[in-house]
């Protein structure tokens, strides 16, 4: 997956668009995420090729918000949102998670994806890139991990959302 984007004069809305493009090119797992200056949320959205089973999600549920406060426990932090939502569709489910920016870390992102993977591979949905080189997924979190904490001291005023389509990573205002 190739990169071009255009910084804005502003750096705290290229930070939070260079956030959302970083996140998607090091998640693939990840069907969009939406950033709410307001509310200053991140909401990141995984989307299955089945209806799951409800109460296989409910436990999933109580494992991603047990995980995320023991992460920040862990860590002497206290997340002010950690809320974890399903909604069944008619022949998907999609999954979202939302977190506060003030406490969310890039290493607490991975461990998100990595329990959706373990739970969920073989009905998540996801473009494959076997483009990225390891040295380039490690560049993509440690850019993710500063554009972060930019967007704890900026408070970027643009409600954003971005997703793939064939390939590409789009950035919306919303």
């Amino acid at each position: 997956m190739q990169l071009q984007y255009k910084t804005a004069p502003n750096n705290e809305v290229s930070d939070s668009i260079g956030l959302l493009i970083s996140i998607l090119v090091r998640y693939p797992e990840l069907g969009t995420i939406n950033y709410d200056p307001v509310l200053q949320q991140l909401r990141f959205t995984f989307i299955f090729s089945c209806v799951l089973d409800e109460e296989k999600l409910v436990n999933f549920k109580d494992t991603v918000v047990a995980s995320i406060q023991a992460y920040n426990a862990f860590e002497n932090r206290v997340p002010l949102v950690t809320d974890v939502r399903f909604n069944p569709c008619e022949e998907f489910t999609m999954l979202e998670v939302i977190r506060d920016v003030g406490t969310l870390t890039q290493e607490e992102l991975s461990m998100i994806i990595e329990l959706v993977h373990h739970n969920f591979k073989k009905d998540l949905i996801f473009e494959k890139n076997d483009n990225l080189l390891e040295e380039d997924l490690l560049i993509q979190e440690e850019l993710i991990e500063h554009m972060l904490e930019n967007i704890k001291i900026s408070y970027p005023e643009k409600n954003l959302i971005a997703f793939r389509e064939d390939g590409r990573v789009l950035v919306f205002n919303k």
